[in-house]
């Protein structure tokens, strides 16, 4: 079994790299889902990965739908080029179509400017139409993988369809589970969908060190998440979930 960890910072790379995972998903924004990165992050989480495990960055220009413009097209291929220069080792890409079909077009554009890079196609495949077509058009893309929660809130709901695309896959593509993957989901994942390879996240909140901590202030959104603590992954918890799923060798 394969591990990937889907994170937010170079130090939760150094975590991952701690912990024996074998991959990481480098994101900005994990509560929108996850946006590409900066510069300096990619450079300095494939710096703190060292060799000892593989950086993979989204290339997703905001948060929303996966339906991009000319212009949000052009800059997931200028950042691709950034990942390249900033010593990636793959890059996780998705678009679909107004009909919720999957953007062949610009998904094809992607892929070839990502190589020799590996190429993993993201959760937007979660929500096409037709899971079963959208599988297809993405073997066809040539990618290396596909990370799916199985089209349901969570991979251990869409076990049933993640074990056909599994079976459907017959070594053209590797599928991969993700959503809701935990100390308490990861074995019985592994065991109902057959995936050789599993995706989470293993974060645990901290308190800020900020000595100073204003009352009523708030940086996010409407959910205003508290400015006292953030979230970090951690070794511990990287490998509760790989000690949980039973398959660790």
């Amino acid at each position: 079994m394969r591990y990937e960890i889907c994170l937010e910072s170079a130090d939760d790379v150094a975590a991952a790299a701690e912990a024996g995972a074998d991959r990481v998903e480098l994101c900005a924004a994990l509560f929108e889902g996850g946006i590409t990165p900066s510069h300096g992050m990619i450079e300095q989480a494939v710096a703190v990965a060292a060799g000892r495990i593989k950086v993979h960055v989204i290339i997703r220009p905001r948060g929303g739908d996966f339906i991009y413009s000319p212009s949000e097209a052009e800059v997931m291929l200028r950042d691709i080029e950034t990942a390249k220069m900033a010593g990636a080792d793959g890059v996780v890409i998705g678009a679909l179509t107004p009909d919720a079909e999957i953007d062949t077009e610009l998904c094809g554009r992607l892929v070839v400017a990502a190589r020799p890079l590996s190429v993993t196609f993201h959760r937007a495949f979660d929500v096409a139409r037709d899971p079963e077509a959208a599988f297809e058009d993405v073997i066809a893309l040539g990618v290396d993988r596909l990370l799916t929660s199985g089209a349901a809130p969570s991979a251990l709901e869409g076990a049933d369809l993640i074990a056909r695309l599994v079976d459907k896959a017959a070594g053209r593509i590797i599928v991969m589970p993700a959503g809701g993957i935990n100390e308490r989901t990861a074995a019985r994942v592994a065991e109902q969908t057959g995936a050789r390879e599993l995706h989470f996240t293993a974060s645990e909140a901290v308190r800020s060190k900020s000595r100073f901590q204003p009352a009523g202030i708030y940086m996010g959104g409407a959910l205003y998440p508290p400015e006292t603590t953030r979230s970090v992954t951690t070794p511990g918890r990287i490998r509760a979930i790989i000690d949980a799923s039973g398959l660790s060798g």
